[in-house]
């Protein structure tokens, strides 16, 4: 046992688990003095700082994807290097103990410090107000500056205009340099600027069609804080891509790039594997370890494997009064997922090459890939090409080594082949919703107990997407693909009402079909296998008798039910048939 499961351990049988007051987890809270001091569980990742202090250029990118520690490590570096900072937060952090450091530079620097991540907007001018109102609330912050004896009228004018709401488009592009400006006088120190999401309001223009108007406001706003303004000490931005520097960062020098392909700082966003068991070891969930692992690692920054901690935190706090709740897709909900759909809808659209390497990853094997880390948002969803690029840097892919530029790609984990192939039964559902006649003839074949026929139409629905193997995943998850399957084809019937793992008798049934103005009932079990189809096809229907499935169906006057197995292999099935009349 590791020791500091054991070191758990001895506290909760000491002082008896009932009696420990366990921390928090911080769901949803990116304020790093919010969970300093309102005693939320914390993992320590202040020896960023320290790194950063060493390594810095003017101008410091941190490419990460969504939820994996950006926000929260742009907030502890503004807790940190801010004049007037409360400095007591960090007091048993790592950091902390490098006490030369601490007093060099802990609290000794104005800090500009905005998110980027709330400029989303249908339109260009609703985008623009939102970023001026962005700038607005940080001059807010700064507004003792309006007294200050080391500003002129002049200059007090000037910090008046990031104090309006409305302010122009010429006044926001100038807003972050003006603000150093005045706060570099009033201290009489360089200042340190902060921008999180940088790259967000470009994706969201990139969706709605103004991409340009967005682009040369964000770059002349950039330009103009970061390149020759000698009032900056350094200035440190993260985001989800590395836009092309020649879009955004013209003639920027000493721009330096953190990306998920760097050693640098690849353990200070995501949690390592000690990290994970040491969490789930204090919200005594030892026994949670695989699942967790399966789930939400298997991501690779630089040389590091790591987890994305969204994903434990959420897990670990869901289960702590349910142990028994089953995992779910945090990531999924926490954004919008275009990048991925666009994928899939264009691995519709362009063939067999790249559907045979999509099935490949599901499956679990790896593809390789040149990989372009320099994009524009306009030239994501250009080419194929630049999508695989795409989905590498924002997480739904990652790395197993390299040669050169070229890549080896895999999936990391369960959660993330679950979105994939939710997306993709999506995609399915769609495309067959246009073919009503092959729906009529697959769902007249059950009706009629025809089950060669229903075997013929459901494999040829089959060919139309992926295929799961047995190399990556359990055999429920295959079974619920291919369920998912069926449902996506009985949904289109009209006069059929479907229910999916509807509660009877004693289980559930896969799937229960009621015949509207028909006293026929049907009961559908789907199982997969890689051996005698047969065999499978009947153990499915013996549970169904052995579970009385058809309680319900019996119960509510259906005099006929018609019970299939349905078992599935890769691209085809085999469907057997058991008629009951009461």
């Amino acid at each position: 046992m590791p020791q500091y499961i054991k070191r758990f351990a001895v506290i909760r049988e000491r002082a008896g688990l009932s009696k420990i007051r366990l921390k928090k987890l911080p769901i949803g809270i990116e304020n790093f003095r919010e969970i300093i001091e309102d005693d939320f569980y914390y993992v320590d990742k202040t020896r960023l700082i320290e790194q950063l202090i060493e390594e810095r250029g003017k101008a410091n990118l941190f490419t990460r994807p969504r939820r994996f520690g950006k926000s929260l490590n742009m907030s502890m570096l503004k807790c940190f290097f801010e004049a007037g900072s409360d400095i007591r937060v960090f007091d048993g952090l790592y950091i902390s103990g490098n006490k030369a450091l601490c007093d060099e530079y802990m609290g000794k620097f104005p800090v500009v410090s905005v998110s980027l991540k709330g400029a989303n907007a249908e339109s260009f001018d609703t985008a623009r107000r939102m970023l001026a109102n962005v700038i607005n609330e940080e001059a807010r912050r700064h507004q003792f500056l309006l007294d200050s004896d080391n500003l002129s009228k002049i200059d007090k004018d000037q910090f008046a205009l990031l104090l309006k709401r409305d302010m122009d488009t010429d006044t926001v592009a100038y807003s972050l340099r003006i603000l150093t400006e005045l706060l570099s006088k009033h201290y009489g120190r360089k200042v340190i600027v902060i921008i999180d999401e940088y790259d967000v309001p470009l994706a969201k223009a990139n969706e709605r069609g103004y991409y340009d108007e967005m682009l040369w406001l964000l770059r002349n706003l950039f330009e103009n804080v970061l390149k020759t303004n000698d009032n900056l000490f350094f200035s440190v931005l993260s985001g989800c891509l590395r836009i092309a520097k020649e879009s955004i960062f013209t003639g920027l020098n000493n721009f330096k790039v953190f990306s998920i392909t760097d050693v640098d700082f690849d353990e200070y966003f995501g949690f390592s594997d000690d990290e994970v068991r040491n969490m789930l070891a204090y919200y005594d969930q030892n026994d949670h370890y695989d699942t967790v692992k399966a789930w939400y690692d298997g991501y690779r920054f630089g040389n590091v494997d790591v987890y994305c901690p969204w994903d434990v935190i959420n897990y670990v706090d869901a289960h702590k009064n349910d142990p028994s709740r089953e995992p779910q897709n945090y990531w999924l909900n926490t954004s919008g997922n275009d990048i991925i759909r666009h994928f899939i809808d264009d691995t519709g659209k362009n063939g067999q090459l790249t559907k045979a390497e999509l099935e490949a990853l599901v499956n679990g094997d790896s593809i390789e890939k040149e990989i372009t880390q320099e994009l524009t948002y306009k030239e994501l969803y250009s080419k194929t090409d630049n999508m695989w690029s795409a989905l590498f840097m924002t997480g739904y892919l990652t790395q197993r080594g390299r040669q050169g530029n070229r890549y080896e790609l895999i999936v990391p984990n369960r959660e993330i082949r679950n979105i994939i192939t939710e997306h993709i039964l999506a995609m399915f559902r769609k495309s067959i919703g246009n073919d009503g006649e092959m729906i009529d003839s697959f769902c007249s074949a059950l009706e009629s107990g025809k089950t060669s026929e229903a075997e013929r139409l459901f494999t040829l629905y089959m060919q139309k997407t992926i295929s799961i193997r047995d190399t990556f995943v359990k055999k429920p998850i295959k079974e619920n693909f291919y369920h998912g399957m069926l449902l996506g084809i009985l949904s289109y019937k009209s006069g059929w009402s479907v229910r999916s793992n509807r509660e009877s008798g004693d289980g559930f049934s896969d799937i229960m079909i009621r015949i509207d103005d028909s006293y026929t009932g049907i009961i559908i079990e789907v199982k997969h296998t890689e051996n005698d189809v047969d065999a499978v096809c009947l153990k499915a229907i013996r549970q169904i008798n052995d579970k009385h499935y058809d309680a319900e169906l019996e119960q509510s006057g259906i005099k006929h039910i018609l019970k299939y197995g349905i078992a599935c292999n890769k691209k085809s099935c085999r469907i057997m048939l058991e008629e009951a009349a009461y």
